[in-house]
């Protein structure tokens, strides 16, 4: 590693960039094809540029929940056998994940290097360790840059906050708006943590008033851009200005609902492909977030292009508190509690927390089913949100499931 960059990839030239992803794709896509699922949407288009990707449909995420549900584990897009995979997850959608045997595979250690985090580093991880692969996810991206872990979790902010001062954490991963929680507990047991300066957040926006609260207690706080099918897409750098692409995939920003590449600053949809994933290649993964290529070059002197970071959904998936809450899931409560009508959920933000509460039409007994809702609630979204019991006709019928209320500028 060097003073400035993780590698020297980042600070390659864009033809040399170019020339290897080709190189990797062409091999990535040979593979993929030894696998009939892959054979068949694949087919036989030649892929002699970058470009030529285009050419290949679009697999949506959403998509994997069906194909994993009538194929298990992973929609029969493996091309090895479980039980040679590290790690097996199971995220809420419910979406089947895994990680390989690489030392950082998700290949985070790059956003937490630009992050300022370096070797002797304690880094206090504030992602969820169980069922999701976020936990681990950081955990091994902050070891294979040689910094120690303390696998905190998600829970009691009391003992997490004994912790980072017991063991003088100086870094902290987590969703955004843990940390804040965190620093008020901490003010609230007059405990001070002069060493805790840095933090590398993801799994939800980095609202500019929580990134100046920060700042103003001494943490330089940065972003990176993390699904758990691929890894790193993308990553915040000193610069400050968008977010550089991760060296080991391909961005395309496509026009919603089609596989069309958009011009550079264009809003679309992100498409990924993971070049160095070929134990379940997920070539052109459209991951339902909008976002466009920021043209020119960082002033960070990394190379590589630049997203503009999140602008938005294409479809109606949200993010709440860290976790994915999709529209299968808001239909799921709503068989389990025996409810016809029309629902919608409305996601939103109170003070520096998101809020979640399912607006339910109901015109029978409506006794102890606000609490049987929420019970389920927290079962299938495994968040906890608030229920509204509404008369027939007060929702408005435009088929929207779910409505993001957030303002995200």
């Amino acid at each position: 590693m060097t003073t400035s960059f993780y590698d020297q990839r980042e600070i390659r030239s864009q033809d040399e960039r170019q020339i290897a992803q080709l190189n990797q794709l062409q091999a990535l896509i040979v593979h993929a094809r030894s696998n009939s699922v892959h054979a068949k949407r694949l087919d036989s288009v030649d892929i002699d540029t970058l470009d030529d990707l285009a050419k290949f449909p679009i697999l949506r995420k959403s998509d994997l929940i069906g194909m994993q549900a009538e194929t298990p584990p992973f929609g029969g897009l493996n091309t090895i056998d479980v039980g040679r995979m590290r790690n097996v997850y199971r995220s809420p959608g419910p979406i089947n994940d895994y990680n390989s045997r690489g030392h950082d595979w998700w290949r985070v250690g790059r956003a937490l290097y630009a992050a300022g985090f370096r070797q002797g580093d304690v880094v206090h991880n504030s992602f969820s360790y169980h069922f999701t692969p976020a936990g681990m996810l950081f955990d091994r991206a902050a070891a294979s840059i040689g910094c120690a872990v303390f696998p905190a979790g998600t829970e009691n902010t009391e003992l997490q906050v004994e912790a980072i001062k017991i063991f003088s954490a100086t870094a902290y991963t987590g969703i955004p708006d843990f940390l804040p929680r965190l620093l008020v507990k901490a003010d609230e047991l007059g405990i001070e943590l002069p060493s805790f300066t840095k933090a590398c957040v993801s799994a939800g926006p980095l609202f500019p008033s929580v990134r100046q609260g920060l700042n103003n207690r001494g943490i330089a706080v940065y972003q990176c851009y993390v699904i758990a099918d691929l890894g790193l897409i993308a990553y915040e750098t000193p610069a400050l200005e968008a977010m550089l692409i991760d060296e080991d995939i391909i961005v395309e920003i496509v026009r919603p609902g089609t596989g069309d590449p958009v011009p550079d600053g264009e809003v679309g949809e992100v498409v990924v492909t993971a070049l160095s994933h070929s134990e379940l290649p997920l070539i052109r993964l459209a991951i339902g977030d909008l976002s466009a290529i920021m043209p020119g070059q960082s002033p960070c002197g990394r190379t590589n292009k630049r997203l503009k970071g999140w602008l938005g959904r294409a479809d109606q998936t949200v993010k709440v508190r860290g976790m994915f809450v999709h529209p299968e899931q808001v239909a799921r409560v709503l068989k389990q509690c025996e409810i016809n009508g029309r629902a919608r959920l409305v996601v939103d933000r109170e003070g520096d927390r998101d809020t979640m509460t399912l607006h339910v039409e109901c015109d029978g007994n409506t006794e102890g089913l606000a609490e049987r809702l929420e019970s389920t609630m927290k079962t299938v979204f495994n968040l906890r949100g608030e229920v509204c019991i509404l008369a027939p006709g007060n929702l408005a019928n435009d088929g929207k499931v779910i409505e993001d209320k957030r303002d995200f500028q």
